[in-house]
């Protein structure tokens, strides 16, 4: 795919994308207002990457860069604006569809309040490849069955059985409550058959825990 050179950027801490994953965003705040509007006048790309040190204010795309622009994870993905409305004074709801991870190799300067930086694809090519051939996820919907049972969370299962490996694996691992860090490693993880074993260890860690309103904290 023809992606970006130049890739502007939303640092927002908790919030994973992945290749096949949808992604809702609301935004508001002006710099963000601005990247969306680029965006779609452009080539309809936008990168999610987490900032290191995770603030409430980042969970809310709220960060005000008091102290200068938060330090990024070097991993985050691209993802391309599927569909987007414009709501009053500006603001957009957006969703994004997770195409392919990048490292960043520099960051740019801002454009219009934004972040910018320049990607690297290339480590992550096989992102873009057919991989629900290699995917078995039953074990996964096993686990995610006891889960939902235990948490009193309903769940369709029989709907979730005819998605793609793949898709569902990587919707299961941006929708559940896990912790920044270990969407970050989910996010880091080699190929979807890790992704697969570190998601099921982190589901089986949170049905063995007695603590409520979270899998693992």
């Amino acid at each position: 795919m023809n992606f970006p050179q130049h890739l502007p950027i939303f640092p927002l801490t908790g919030s994973l994308l992945l290749p096949e994953g949808l992604l809702p965003l609301h935004i508001f705040e002006p710099r963000y207002r601005n990247l969306v509007e680029d965006v779609l006048a452009s080539h309809q790309f936008m990168g999610m990457v987490q900032p290191r040190v995770p603030t409430p204010a980042d969970m809310r795309g709220l960060g005000e860069d008091v102290e200068g622009p938060p330090a990024l994870y070097e991993i985050g993905c691209v993802g391309q604006i599927e569909q987007h409305q414009s709501l009053p004074f500006g603001r957009f709801l957006v969703v994004l569809r997770g195409v392919c991870r990048f490292k960043t190799v520099e960051e740019l300067p801002p454009e219009r309040g934004y972040r910018r930086v320049v990607p690297d694809y290339a480590p992550f090519a096989g992102d873009l490849e057919d991989q629900d051939g290699d995917l078995e996820v039953g074990s996964l919907i096993e686990a995610l069955e006891r889960f939902s049972q235990l948490r009193g969370v309903e769940v369709e299962l029989d709907r979730l059985a005819e998605v793609p490996p793949v898709a569902l694996l990587n919707g299961l691992a941006m929708s559940l409550p896990l912790a920044p860090a270990e969407k970050q490693a989910l996010l880091e993880a080699e190929d979807v058959g890790t992704r697969h074993a570190m998601l099921l260890t982190l589901l089986e860690m949170g049905l063995a825990s007695d603590e409520d309103g979270g899998l693992t904290h």
